[in-house]
């Protein structure tokens, strides 16, 4: 195996250099061929000999680099060795030293905490408090001590009372000074502010918030209703010592409530279509009501100065009945008590005109706050259906319209069902009269026609 290789390479190295003879010439004998070889060979062998001289003088090169960087990396763990007893040489004496500070400090680190925490919650009442519009850039000093972690000093820990103090001063004051204030429109105007306490702020007669994030008063783009503005302006124009006034000891919480009730007209508009109609029934309702109203009083008044009157007035359901008789006193008792029946009967409708629409309206009112109600539901359930229940301002609408219509309905079907009935009364007490005096002059009539 070995000599077959052996005989291989021989051949390749023979083949080599007759291939690059014949690039250059063609020998013409077999002493030139020869001659070619020789040549070719001392070629190859010498650049073979610059190969292995320069691959010699790169090894011994490389072998300087590994030695220079095997020294050097045992210089650096020897340094880190160095540099890593010192490290837990320092830790330790750190562990010792914090040891020795919590043992000396004692309580001090319990006070540290307290005085961090105060401070930090007067930062955070400084921060949103109304006083803060007037007394400007306070509380930095406070800030900073609850952020250090070093134990404040006599004069900090002084800085804290103070400001505490004048919260606390302040907090009992009526003040009025001049501040810029943010008008809904986004502009700024210089006005006499007026605060009570850490409250209220109004200027003139109207309430301003406190904006903690620009440190400015804006005032509120909607104002409470009229009671709270009269009460805000009375108390700015007051020249005694005395004023009434409202105070919002949550600091602008309950105002902020209270500015968002929605008005009796935004009720309304929350029922929609469906709420319009229900008002639009309750009014034409009452209007009814009214002139019917007015009208059985006029008719019941008339009747009662008819039956003690001599005369008969036709102007009245009683007088024309009683000109009825007067009319027919000749004929026969039963002739003249069915005149008077079917006199009593032309009085009863205009008696009883409006009352069954009235009664309608009552009992439509309802009926519409309930369709209300169900097509607010089917809204609400179309909201949740499409968006989820995760945000409740989605189903507001559809169950602001449910409760709204609802209640309207019920408003109006109560005052209409009380003037339904008061009225009812009314009229069957004017046809009671009526038939009472029918009677009482067919008994006379037969009185008379038993004794000529």
């Amino acid at each position: 195996m070995m000599n077959r290789v052996i005989t291989l390479l021989f051949i390749s190295a023979l083949l080599f250099p007759l291939n690059v003879l014949s690039a250059d010439a063609s020998p013409g004998t077999l002493d030139e061929l020869l001659s070619q070889v020789i040549k070719s060979s001392r070629k190859e062998g010498n650049i073979n000999k610059e190969r292995e001289k320069r691959f010699l003088d790169e090894k011994q090169s490389r072998q300087q680099l590994l030695s220079t960087a095997r020294r050097v990396l045992k210089k650096e763990q020897n340094r880190s060795a160095v540099l890593q007893r010192k490290f837990d040489a320092n830790e330790k004496k750190i562990t010792d030293l914090e040891d020795r500070l919590r043992q000396r400090s004692g309580s001090l680190g319990e006070l540290m905490g307290v005085v961090k925490q105060v401070a930090g919650d007067a930062v955070g009442v400084f921060k949103n408090s109304m006083i803060s519009a007037q007394v400007t850039d306070r509380g930095l000093d406070v800030a900073e001590i609850s952020s250090r972690k070093v134990l404040p000093s006599i004069t900090q820990l002084e800085s804290i009372w103070y400001a505490i103090q004048q919260e606390m001063t302040e907090s009992g004051k009526v003040v009025t000074f001049r501040s810029t204030v943010v008008l809904p429109d986004g502009t700024e105007n210089e006005r006499d502010v007026t605060r009570i306490g850490p409250f209220n702020v109004i200027s003139e007669g109207k309430f301003l918030r406190y904006a903690a994030a620009s440190a400015k008063l804006v005032e509120l783009s909607r104002q409470p209703d009229g009671s709270h503005m009269d009460m805000a302006q009375d108390f700015q124009n007051a020249s005694g010592d005395r004023a009434d006034m409202m105070l919002d000891p949550t600091r602008g919480s309950l105002l902020a409530r209270l500015v968002t009730v929605p008005s009796l007209l935004e009720r309304v508009e929350q029922g929609k279509v469906i709420g319009y109609a229900i008002v639009m029934l309750t009014i034409i309702g009452l209007i009814l009501v009214a002139v019917r109203f007015v009208d059985l009083t006029r008719i019941e008044n008339s009747i009662k100065s008819q039956v003690s009157a001599a005369k008969a007035d036709e102007k009245n359901p009683l007088g024309r009945i009683l000109a009825v008789y007067l009319k027919n006193k000749k004929i026969q008792l039963e002739t003249l008590e069915r005149k008077l029946d079917e006199a009593i009967i032309k009085e009863v409708p205009g008696i009883q005109r409006g009352l069954p629409v009235v009664k309608i309206l009552a009992v439509i009112a309802p009926m519409l706050g309930l369709l209300g109600t169900v097509s607010g539901m089917i809204e609400t359930f179309q909201s949740i259906a499409l968006f989820g229940s995760g945000d409740p301002k989605m189903m507001a609408g559809g169950i602001s319209q449910a409760l709204v219509t609802t209640v309207l309905g019920l408003v109006a079907a109560i005052p209409l069902l009380f003037f339904h009935s008061l009225m009812s009364t009314k009229a069957r007490r004017c046809i009671a009269i009526l038939e009472q005096q029918s009677a009482g002059i067919v008994a006379r009539h037969a009185e008379q026609g038993t004794n000529p």
